[in-house]
């Protein structure tokens, strides 16, 4: 049974039983304490928590999950994994296990002929929590299961909770008998290797207080309402119905695997060092399209960098199975092609998926050619040093400057000869890992901080925004927050948290910036309103400076919008859409947005593209945009269903979560987007549209930054001076200034050339001349010679080359020049082949030189240079060149 299969039927047997099919949420986590789903009930926490109402009594899933706790341990046992999908029934205080129990049984054990699994009954096994007896009675008398194949387990296995106060229970776990040849007789307690667990259920019946993790906690209370959360691991559940040893071995991953194997050589099976690599590079390269398909893209923090981490995981293993070339094009796609079944969504987008995949790798390929180089000296350093082991901080150097794999910084190693302190490395990674891990300790909101919010929220209800028909509102104080902390009342001069029942005033989100403006209270008290935020589904705050009287709770207020900054952002917002849609039509659909900001004036659209977008085509786009503005096309905002609305073409952003109802706002029949901002009423008003250039932000992603209405009319108004001035300047007409410039450009240039025909010209002339008058010394022709002041580093380097290339090969020969650069002496010292068998060597008469300059210097023993601080020292170092000379040759 395929992987998709498995899926289907999941979802099919649930939701013949009455569960909602609920989509699988993005990766990227809705949660400020976690950087990506990592289990199937995340998307779910909030219900279980009480934070918001379940909008359904039961639901079902299959979770796009990703774990990087263990992703060392990737590779090298056939049991863990990155990506992987958890198939998860629940239940928000509807049935509990008297219902979760038979379902589960059910499911596993009814024929495939039938939309089962087919596990034959005689091979499974289950565990309860120790004192778990409504659990054992229901798994025993009503399903039916032999007491002996029921076995007892302590709170560290089968008693569930977060970590962290709240809900949590016993759980029951189903495992399947692989048979003798896994191992042991005697169930999951005695050996879970043969008794495979590929299904947990969770009965959330208790509130937990504060403590350890996994226990040592205590057991609070009750809970009103008892809950259920399931997880099967369908890559598993996979494995154990095709028959295959391991979660590598299923249809999906073993496709990718194979690919790998063919495009490097390695057969798998052949070699476990290399099975090691394999396994590491399908998993891998799946959780990496799965992560870009949500919109993740490669960076050096958070979810980028985890994604930039596993892609090079990736590049490096492929190269230690010998493939040097690049890969990923080849790995995406087949990766495409094996999860397109399950997510059809990454066919549409694979081109956008391979462009990224594709810039990260070479990006890194470059890495690697430049850590080579570090890695290089390193060796040299420390084989210099007559030591044999590269020290710890060096390598970790290289790993965390460089982003050089520790296992490529041993293998190199060994190829020189050479060990690596990898205890001071390990020691330098666990100290870079505890700072980040204190890091996130610091930054987690966890439920505590939001309480207050929650509190407000449950108290008086939802804020209602009036803002898309009013900029002004009536309305009454429902909360408020000092410091921190819930409080009845506050005074001048206090910075404060403000809830109103309904406000005008736009929450920060989806790109455009908070309101501001000024809230006026019934007795007289005035509030000057920064910011806007919304940290709770529903709760509009405003965050404000108390500038006179005194706020209570309980107030009556009138809201006020600063309505020349609402409509400012708003026009920025509306050219949002335009742009949005005008690059879409010029580059593909894979210019999807990957971020905005709308700001007074002003805005800059983020949006997904593997190379520089063209001047003529910005150029274009601009053009579309502002036809667009003239044509005083109507903007309209409707409200559907998320079904509706992608039927009706409009475009979802990567990452964001919406509801069942969106808001989709339409400009004309050119653009449609799912979108709660603000906008204008007519394209017309936007006035004029003016892009400002492109840039890149990182690895597949670019900005375009505009200028909307009186901004980008003060911008062009300034460009029309700059244009006027160069006009009377260089005697042209404007639309003669291109070719004017670049005829004197071109001038420039070839003057510039010129003088350096005539610079080397000079400087061929002097080598002629400084070879006649070399002075023997001990056999050894030495030419020492300061050249005129600016002549530059490359100049002298040239011509120390060439003198020494006019000596005969079978004469020794030494040429020491200098010249002050840039205000800074430095000098060029290069040495036969001959007069390098006398003894004589570059690198170390250009560090004793370099040291009388004031500074330092190295290189080969053929050629090095250096220099310093005190130019007046030139004649000095120059002398000393000769006096080495003499006293390290001999006649």
């Amino acid at each position: 049974m395929e992987s998709a299969e498995i899926r289907s039927r999941w979802l099919r047997f649930f939701e013949e039983r009455g569960h909602v099919v609920v989509p699988s949420a993005s990766l990227i986590a809705d949660d400020p304490t976690l950087l990506l789903v990592n289990a199937g009930m995340v998307p779910f926490k909030p219900y279980f928590l009480g934070q918001l109402p379940p909008p359904w009594p039961r639901a079902t899933s299959v979770q796009k999950c990703v774990r990087t706790v263990d992703i060392d341990e990737v590779g090298k046992t056939t049991r863990h994994a990155s990506f992987f999908q958890m198939c998860g029934n629940f239940s928000f205080g509807d049935y509990f296990k008297e219902t979760a129990i038979p379902l589960a049984w059910e499911l596993v054990t009814r024929p495939t002929s039938e939309g089962g699994f087919g596990f034959p009954e005689d091979r499974l096994w289950v565990t309860i929590y120790v004192d778990d007896d409504e659990a054992f009675d229901i798994w025993h008398r009503q399903v039916g299961l032999p007491a002996e194949r029921i076995q007892r387990r302590g709170m560290e296995d089968n008693f569930w909770s977060m970590g962290v106060p709240g809900p949590c229970g016993p759980c029951s776990e189903i495992y399947y008998d692989r048979g003798p040849e896994y191992g042991r007789e005697g169930g999951p307690v005695v050996d879970e290797e043969r008794y495979l667990e590929f299904w947990n259920l969770v009965f959330m019946q208790y509130e937990r207080g504060e403590g350890g993790a996994k226990k040592d906690y205590p057991i609070i209370r009750e809970l009103p309402k008892k809950n259920i959360d399931t997880g099967l691991g369908l890559e598993r559940l996979a494995a154990l119905l095709q028959g295959v040893d391991n979660i590598y071995e299923i249809d999906t991953t073993r496709k990718i695997l194979d690919r790998a194997s063919e495009l490097t050589g390695a057969k798998y099976g052949a070699d476990p060092r290399a099975d090691v690599s394999l396994r590491v590079i399908a998993d891998h390269v799946r959780t990496a399209v799965m992560l870009i398909g949500d919109g993740v893209m490669p960076g050096n923090e958070g979810r980028g960098y985890v994604l930039r981490r596993i892609m090079r995981r990736v590049v490096r293993n492929m190269r230690l199975l010998g493939a040097h070339d690049p890969t990923m094009h080849e790995m995406v796609a087949v990766t495409i092609e094996a999860m397109g079944p399950q997510y059809p969504e990454l066919v549409t987008d694979a081109q956008r998926i391979d462009a990224v995949a594709t810039a990260e790798e070479a990006t890194f390929l470059q890495t690697l050619r430049t850590g080579t180089q570090i890695f290089d000296l390193a060796v040299a350093e420390t084989k210099k040093a007559g030591r044999t082991v590269l020290s710890g901080d060096k390598a970790f150097q290289l790993h965390d400057t460089y982003g050089f794999p520790i296992d490529l910084t041993l293998e190199m190693a060994a190829e020189q000869g050479l060990k690596v302190d990898e205890e001071g490395f390990r020691r330098l990674m666990a100290e870079q890992r505890e700072r980040a891990k204190a890091d996130a300790r610091a930054k987690k909101t966890g439920h505590v901080d939001v309480s207050q919010y929650r509190e407000i929220l449950d108290d008086s209800g939802a804020s209602t925004f009036t803002g898309y028909d009013e900029v002004v509102s009536e309305g009454i104080v429902r909360g408020l927050i000092v410091a921190g902390s819930a409080a009845r009342a506050a005074h001048e001069g206090e910075d404060v948290e403000l809830v109103l029942d309904r406000t005008p005033f736009y929450a920060e989100g989806g790109g455009q910036l908070a309101d501001t403006g000024v809230i006026r209270l019934a007795n007289g008290a005035e509030v000057e309103v920064y910011d806007v935020q919304s940290p709770l589904s529903g709760l509009i705050v405003h965050k404000a400076k108390v500038r006179s009287g005194e706020v209570t709770v309980g107030l009556g207020a009138e809201a006020v919008v600063d309505v020349e900054r609402r409509r400012a952002i708003s026009r920025s917002h509306s050219a949002t859409h335009l742009t949005h849609q005008a690059l879409r039509d010029a580059l593909g659909p894979t210019a999807a947005q990957a971020g905005s900001e709308n700001s007074p004036g002003r805005f800059r659209f983020d949006f997904n593209s593997p190379s520089t977008v063209p001047q003529s085509v910005l150029a274009e786009v601009e053009e579309k945009i502002n036809d667009l503005v003239a044509a005083e096309l109507e903007v309209w905002a409707e409200i559907m269903s998320i079904e509706e609305a992608i039927r009706s073409g409009a475009i979802a952003m990567f990452g964001e979560k919406y509801g069942d109802r969106v808001r989709v706002v339409s400009i004309g029949d050119y653009s449609r987007e799912l979108c709660g901002g603000t906008h204008v009423r007519r394209s017309s008003q936007l006035g004029l549209v003016k892009l400002l250039g492109e840039s890149s932000i990182g690895a597949g992603v670019r900005r375009v930054e505009a200028l909307v209405g009186t901004d980008a009319y003060r911008f062009l108004a300034r460009e029309h001076v700059l244009v006027s001035q160069l006009s009377d300047a260089l005697k042209a007409r404007p639309e003669e200034l291109p070719e004017r410039v670049s005829t004197i450009v071109s001038r420039l240039r070839e003057a510039e050339k010129e003088i350096e025909r005539m610079r080397a010209a000079q400087l061929l002339q002097t080598a002629g001349e400084l070879v006649r008058g070399a002075r023997d010394v001990h056999g050894v022709s030495v030419v020492t010679h300061q050249a005129p002041d600016g002549t530059t580093a490359d100049e002298l380097r040239k011509l120390a080359l060439g003198v020494r290339g006019r000596f005969p090969v079978d004469r020794g020969a030494l040429v020491a020049v200098a010249a002050i650069a840039n205000g800074r002496p430095v000098i060029v010292v290069a040495v036969n082949d001959a007069a390098r068998e006398r003894g004589l060597k570059a690198g170390e008469l250009v560090r004793a030189c370099a040291k009388i300059l004031g500074g330092g210097g190295g290189g080969k023993d053929d050629v090095a240079q250096g220099g310093g601080t005190n130019a007046s020292a030139i004649g000095e170092a120059l002398t000393q060149v000769e006096n080495l000379v003499a006293q390290r040759v001999t006649s």
